[in-house]
This record gives C-alpha cells, sequence and structure tokens, in this order.
C-alpha cells in the first residue's frame, strides 16, 4: 500500500471536505456548479459530491496533483485568480462552517475506476487501520476488498491511503446504481464464506469505519 509503485509516482489526490450552513446548502452547490469552471482550469477535479446518508449538509471532493510543486503552483495561481476568488471563494465562505483536508495516495494495486454509467450513488467507506501501516494490515485489507469486487455487486472506484491528515486512514469509494442494489448485494456478501473469512482476518487491525452515501454534483466529474 505504501511501497513500490505508490513512492515512485509523485501524483497524490487532495481530499477535502466541507460542512456547509444548512440553510446555505443549496445555494452553495448552485453557485459551485456555476462557476467551478474557474477552479478546474487550475487543476483536474476527480469528483465532487454531497452526502446524502451517513452525514448531512456535507459536500466531498478529491483533486489530483502531479507533485507537491505542482500543488503549490495551482494554489499560488487560484490566490491570484479575481474570477474564483471574487466570483466564487468570497461568496461561499461565509456558507461553510468547517474544512477538512488529506492528501492520501491510490494503492499500487488499485486504478482509479470509473462507474458503467452516469447516475446511481456513491459509497463512500472510511477505515481507520491499527498504527503500525500496511507492512502490517495491507494484504489482509487488500484480502477483503477484493472479497467485496468478487461478490459483483459493486463496483470498486478508488482506494486511498492517507499521506497527511490521520494516518493509517484508508477511504474506499464504491459505486453502486441505486441504494437497494447496495443493500441487498450487501446482505449477500454477509452471507458469502469467503467474504466474511477475509473480513474477519482484516478486522483484527481496524480501530473503527464509518461510511457515508454521497450523491454526485452536477459539476463531478464522476457521476
Amino acid at each position: 500500500l505504501a511501497t513500490g509503485p505508490r513512492q515512485n509516482n509523485g501524483v497524490f489526490y487532495e481530499i477535502r471536505t466541507y460542512d456547509i450552513r444548512p440553510s446555505k446548502m443549496n445555494e452553495f452547490v448552485q453557485m459551485l456548479n456555476k462557476y467551478v469552471h474557474f477552479r478546474t482550469a487550475h487543476s483536474e477535479l476527480v469528483g465532487f459530491w454531497s452526502a446524502e446518508l451517513g452525514a448531512m449538509n456535507k459536500v466531498f471532493h478529491i483533486w489530483k496533483y502531479d507533485n507537491f510543486a505542482h500543488r503549490a503552483a495551482v494554489r499560488h495561481a487560484l490566490a491570484n485568480d479575481k474570477d474564483w476568488q471574487g466570483k466564487f471563494i468570497s461568496q461561499v465562505l461565509p456558507f461553510i462552517e468547517k474544512q477538512n483536508n488529506e492528501v492520501a495516495y491510490l494503492v499500487p494495486w488499485c486504478q482509479l475506476g470509473k462507474p458503467p454509467k452516469e447516475g446511481g450513488v456513491y459509497e463512500w467507506v472510511t477505515f481507520q487501520m491499527k498504527p503500525g501501516g500496511p507492512a502490517l494490515w495491507g494484504e489482509a485489507f487488500q484480502a477483503a476488498i477484493n472479497a467485496h469486487i468478487h461478490t459483483g455487486y459493486t463496483k470498486l472506484i478508488g482506494v486511498f491511503h492517507t499521506e497527511y491528515g490521520l494516518l493509517n486512514r484508508v477511504h474506499v469509494i464504491w459505486w453502486n446504481e441505486n441504494p437497494d442494489q447496495r443493500a441487498a448485494g450487501r446482505h449477500n456478501a454477509h452471507e458469502d464464506p469467503k467474504v466474511v473469512a477475509a473480513v474477519r482476518e482484516s478486522v483484527r487491525f481496524l480501530e473503527c469505519q464509518e461510511n457515508v452515501l454521497l450523491v454526485p454534483l452536477q459539476c463531478s466529474p464522476l457521476k
């Protein structure tokens, strides 16, 4: 998870989460869809979602960078982009109650995927693993993810391992056509002996986990 290809490739992903004032959520989304092109002119947006279940009035977004120098150059350019600052940032800052960001790498055994079609919902699952890093829990965690993939009820979009932020944290993003398909698939997976065995091995290294059901925004490349 944290050696080999990951270290040899400078590409990383910045994961941002914002808590939005409930009364301003709709206005925030409308302004984002209208003005996000000023932001995407500077660097690649992977996805932008709003929380539907598991959290409220919260947005998740992922940005891709070639390396840390690239991110620094983008941040400098954004600070001097009058359109982005004047038409969007200065207007929506009062809407935002809390911001958080993490730097994460795609794990070496996972490529960033796309859903088979537009529409559907995304499940964002965050695993807080025990200290010790992938050398301790990486193999068991990968086996648990692969066991779910092999059930075929869900589509893996990406697996990200944090580099900055809370360490030993892994974010896994899945896609399903709808929440009911996800629920039925999960029920079947829990009765699959291979899934049960893989999960039982992995949870020995797990401290906690959390999941959120997400809906992609209009501006999101991943829909």
